[in-house]
């Protein structure tokens, strides 16, 4: 009897292993990085990318640049949201606000895509967190980039 019991969670624990690592690789790959709270008064965190320092494939469509143009205005507010790209893996960046100190935002739709949901929630006055959480709900991929220019 001691056998089959020992045998039997032998299984389970195999089985729950197994599970996990192929639920992991089916794309649940958690909340990427972000930061809890605004930068902390005293703490620089890089600037956001001027629209002129686009050009080229970084500059071809009107959304790309205005991206740039409104996450200027809200740098506190990505600093707090997570990319869903996954950048933190793969370029070590530490939140949405990442994505927008380079050329690396106007390369990628999610990005986009996550910079007009947050701004566009901003301007109906959620917080931050409010905001996370919709991008954790998948909310921002709603956004048509195709007429996102004419937000402001």
């Amino acid at each position: 009897m001691p056998r089959r019991v020992l045998t039997a969670i032998f299984l389970c624990l195999v089985t729950v292993a197994v599970s996990a690592q192929w639920r992991f690789q089916q794309g649940d790959q958690g909340i990427p990085a972000f930061n809890a709270s605004p930068p902390q008064p005293g703490n620089k965190v890089p600037a956001i990318l001027g629209k002129e320092q686009l050009w080229g494939t970084n500059s071809q469509y009107p959304f790309q640049t205005h991206a740039y143009e409104l996450a200027a205005t809200i740098p506190a507010l990505l600093h707090q949201q997570p990319c869903y790209c996954y950048c933190d893996r793969g370029m070590g960046h530490k939140s949405l606000h990442s994505c927008f100190e380079g050329t690396h935002g106007a390369e990628c739709a999610t990005c986009l895509k996550e910079l007009y949901y947050s701004y566009l929630e901003y301007k109906k006055g959620k917080a931050a967190k409010q905001i996370r959480a919709g991008i954790i709900r998948g909310e921002w991929k709603q956004i048509d980039l195709q007429s996102a220019a004419s937000i402001n």
